[in-house]
């Protein structure tokens, strides 16, 4: 299927601000040569502009790179981390997040099974 985003490893958000006039080879540049990443990798990178109402999304699908654009027609903007020297791994709930206009970081959020101590005290 194209662009099955479900079958990615992993998802990476590029932190800072992208020109968002760049295409599939500016994007691929900036994952190669400021995060040294390689981009065919099975997982998804992330990128934002200064307005932060618009993502692209840049995937190697089997045998080319598949682009989504996501524009933001409500009020609000996605809340994107600036530090732009950074990836950072997301979840697929903080993706969920994300792309909900919501902070990656949800403090009251439940804890995932494997960030949970089981054992008992005592």
């Amino acid at each position: 299927m194209l662009g099955d985003i479900t079958a990615v490893d992993e998802i990476y958000i590029v932190c800072g601000y992208t020109d968002m006039r760049r295409s599939i080879d500016g994007l691929c540049a900036i994952v190669e040569h400021q995060l040294h990443m390689d981009p065919r990798k099975s997982a998804v990178y992330l990128f934002c502009g200064r307005r932060c109402d618009r993502i692209k999304l840049l995937m190697w699908d089997r045998d080319g790179f598949l682009l989504l654009y996501k524009r933001m027609e409500v009020e609000g903007r996605f809340r994107w981390p600036r530090n732009q020297t950074e990836a950072r791994l997301l979840t697929w709930q903080q993706f969920d997040w994300l792309m909900s206009g919501l902070e990656i970081e949800q403090p009251k959020a439940f804890k995932s099974p494997e960030n949970v101590d089981n054992t008992l005290p005592g």
